[in-house]
């Protein structure tokens, strides 16, 4: 249980840093991460540290389409999570 949580720690600060630095080029008119780059990194655990940066950096919070996107993510990634710890006996 513990290098579950664990990874999901580490993907999330660098989800939340992800999207800082996407909200930094979106004020200074440069390149920004894609779309489909927050939102792999939040399919694949990164979602809490994505939840906070949105919250926190009032970044990517207006975009219907794309609140949409993250949040079934967040439920693929629970969903999947949920099935690994029942397959490997965790809970």
């Amino acid at each position: 249980m513990i290098p579950i949580v664990v990874f999901y720690a580490v993907i999330s600060v660098i989800a939340y840093i992800t999207y800082a630095i996407d909200k930094k080029a979106a004020i200074k008119n440069r390149r920004r991460v894609s779309e489909k780059s927050l939102h792999l990194l939040g399919v694949v655990g990164g979602w809490p540290g994505a939840l906070l940066a949105q919250q926190r950096l009032r970044h990517k919070t207006q975009k219907t389409a794309f609140q949409v996107t993250f949040w079934l993510t967040v439920v693929v990634n629970l969903v999947c999570v949920g099935w690994l710890m029942v397959s490997l006996n965790l809970i």
